[in-house]
């Protein structure tokens, strides 16, 4: 007669294989997990795993996105390029814009990028106008009229705008979004989850590679 505890080892096993059996047989399939846009962009480094993160500072999605993006970043061989471009979908977003390009231009954007997000979203801090974000800057330890003249920079306000069109020429219409090898397109909501989002952008990843990098 099998023990109790013997029954109990069996079912758990049982279900176990069965759990992956259904993840194995749930696929990654274009039109469910990501799509692939109807004109490819130009990539700018041949021979990588190019990818973009289309975001906006103010966006919840894109905060609560985060941890797991970077996450996914940190672990990536050297093949793979990411970056990131910031989304004004109205024009009184752009200085969102500005101040990340103006952050990379001082080469204060890998420390000071999260340090907005939570100001933004943990602090109740709109930093929409030019004053509010340079008082927000200079509270960072950064030389105000310095950070001014690159915000107000023509190098930091054509990338701004640059941006703009380039969200246009990617169709994007939501951020978070992710855009590898300038075809493929996925996010949290086209995939379901976050957790799946960055397993469809794993697969893709391969997928590029496999594909020579096209």
């Amino acid at each position: 007669m099998i023990s109790l505890s013997k029954r109990i080892f069996t079912v758990l096993t049982l279900l176990s294989l069965s759990g992956l059996v259904g993840a194995q047989a749930q696929k990654i399939e274009e039109g469910f997990y990501y799509r692939i846009l109807p004109m490819a962009q130009p990539v700018e480094t041949k021979g990588k795993v190019e990818v973009i993160e289309f975001f906006w500072y103010g966006c919840p999605h894109c905060y609560d996105f985060e941890p797991e993006l970077s996450a996914w970043v940190k672990r990536q061989p050297k093949d793979v390029a990411f970056h990131r471009v910031p989304v004004a979908f109205r024009d009184n977003f752009l200085p969102h814009s500005q101040l990340f390009y103006a952050l990379e231009a001082m080469g204060k954007g890998d420390a000071l990028n999260d340090k907005v997000m939570y100001a933004m979203h943990k602090e109740n801090k709109r930093l929409l106008t030019e004053p509010e974000i340079a008082d927000w800057v200079a509270s960072q330890g950064i030389d105000r009229n310095s950070f001014l003249a690159t915000y107000r920079s023509f190098a930091v306000v054509s990338k701004a705008r640059a941006a703009k069109q380039l969200t246009e020429a990617y169709r994007i219409d939501g951020v978070p979004t992710i855009v590898m090898q300038g075809k493929y397109v996925t996010s949290p909501s086209i995939a379901g989850s976050k957790a799946k989002a960055i397993a469809v952008m794993d697969y893709l990843e391969e997928k590029i590679r496999r594909d020579k990098y096209k």
